[in-house]
């Protein structure tokens, strides 16, 4: 018999506990389950300490011999943590299709002049002079819809407008809708790194989407390993995180170039000027969308 509605499971446990409930939870529903992720303010994960108490979710069919399985659960959580009256929280959940159904929310989109952010699986008819990015971004950051990735393909249409760039270097491709972009906008060659490899394969799929697969290296090179430099860097990644790679970065410009930050809410602007403006000519360029905003910095020619 098959379920159209699922029953969710949630279980907040011990950090020390975590890996026995989710062996036991297998056990007990005969599927996987999946460990709820931390709601993090850093590109790096050496500062991350674990949280004291994790929530774990498993799912089953809501049928009639889900009750046993969830009073199972129940009894498992009372046997590990004895008088810490910890509850599995059941939740009716209806069966979709969860690795695709957030593509709903995402349609073509014009960012700029220029520009059209177009999921693979939607039509769109360009207009003259339209630069269509096709995207599936997968697992990975980037669809064009959040306001630093809004932010920064404006500055990367206004500089390219302006100054031809020989090469670009993208830092924290996620998607590779900067890298691409840059790409279509008439950069040379396009460097896309990020440290999941995730997301440098998926750059590199959506690179071939658009046709620019030859023009668009991505890796997981770590940023200090990275050759050269670059007319154009652009990193759409958290503030703190910018703030600790300024010296990295702003050493990644060509005399000249330009460096796009974004990923910055306005609130934390401070930390990252704080640590870029001494590195450069004159302070940053800002623009700000909501509550985001985005600086551009000018290398001394």
């Amino acid at each position: 018999m098959t379920s159209s509605t699922w029953l969710e499971i949630a279980c907040r446990v011990p950090a020390s506990l975590v890996d026995q409930v989710a062996d036991e939870l297998v056990a007990l529903t005969g599927s996987g389950v999946c460990v709820d992720n931390q709601t993090l303010d850093t590109f790096s994960l050496d500062t991350v300490a674990e949280p004291p108490v994790v929530t774990i979710k498993a799912y089953l069919p809501d049928e009639t011999s889900a009750r046993e399985t969830v009073a199972a659960i129940q009894k498992l959580l009372d046997d590990l943590v004895p008088g810490a009256h910890t509850v599995a929280v059941v939740t009716p959940v209806h069966q979709e299709d969860w690795a695709n159904s957030w593509k709903e929310h995402f349609k073509p989109t014009r960012v700029g002049e220029r520009l059209i952010v177009a999921p693979t699986w939607e039509p769109y008819a360009a207009e003259p002079g339209d630069l269509v990015i096709r995207l599936d971004p997968g697992m990975a950051f980037g669809t064009g819809t959040h306001a630093t990735t809004r932010l920064c393909l404006q500055a990367l249409e206004q500089i390219l407008a302006s100054c031809p760039a020989a090469n670009t270097l993208d830092v924290g491709c996620g998607s590779g809708i900067l890298a691409i972009s840059a790409a279509l906008l008439g950069s040379g060659p396009v460097i896309a790194i990020d440290i999941d490899p995730v997301a440098a394969e998926v750059t590199t799929e959506n690179a071939r989407l658009n046709g620019v697969e030859e023009r668009i290296a991505a890796s997981i090179t770590p940023l200090q390993l990275v050759s050269g430099r670059f007319d154009i860097v652009v990193a759409n990644i958290l503030a703190e995180d910018l703030a600790r790679m300024a010296g990295e970065l702003a050493a990644k410009v060509a005399a000249g170039g330009w460096l796009v930050l974004s990923g910055i809410l306005n609130e934390k602007e401070y930390v990252v000027t704080s640590a870029f403006d001494r590195l450069f000519p004159a302070p940053a360029t800002v623009t700000r969308d909501g509550d985001w905003c985005c600086l551009v910095y000018r290398a001394t020619p």
